[in-house]
């Protein structure tokens, strides 16, 4: 089998380590959310091992998303319990002849919009819990820096980011 060196980018980070060829020679890598380049924390020819950190994007915004997310999660979370005690109230007087059925049905879809609510929030709790953890670049495999052409202060718009490029071998025998 042929050996190669392959590269990934990350957010402007070349990785190169020797595998077949066959595989891609290069690939670029960036990080999956959007930020500035706080800290660049390898060199170019420096060996790194798989799930090294290789960069961190400043956290600051993603922190407050993942508070906001937390916030609304709690609020959801006692608005549930309120609709739920609402609910076993108006069961308890539509059992006892006291309520009407509208009542208990008011009670049931309220109970049935606030759980949804709740599982919204906690949905956007695991968002912005991922999104904080993805600030960190970590290497998909262990290689070599080949190049870091982004630093400090590079703004990182995963939204506007190439795909990853792949450079196949023409894999002369």
């Amino acid at each position: 089998m042929k050996q190669g060196i392959v590269a990934i980018a990350l957010a402007g980070l070349c990785l190169g380590v020797a595998g077949p060829l066959g595989a891609a020679e290069r690939v670029e890598l960036t990080t999956r959310v959007s930020g500035v380049v706080e800290e660049v924390l390898v060199k170019p020819g420096q060996r790194v091992k798989k799930g090294a950190v290789l960069l961190r994007l400043g956290t600051t915004v993603l922190q407050a998303r993942l508070d906001e997310a937390a916030a609304e999660q709690a609020r959801a979370d006692a608005d549930e319990a309120d609709a739920r005690r609402e609910l076993e109230r108006a069961q308890e007087l539509f059992d006892r002849t006291v309520s009407s059925t509208s009542e208990l049905e008011a009670a049931t879809l309220r109970h049935a919009r606030v759980k949804a609510a709740l599982s919204g929030a906690n949905a956007r709790l695991v968002i912005a819990k991922k999104n904080l953890g993805d600030a960190e670049l970590k290497a998909p495999f262990s290689g070599v820096v080949s190049s870091v052409p982004g630093g400090p202060g590079t703004v990182v718009t995963a939204d506007c980011q190439p795909k990853t490029l792949i450079v196949l071998s023409p894999g002369q025998p």
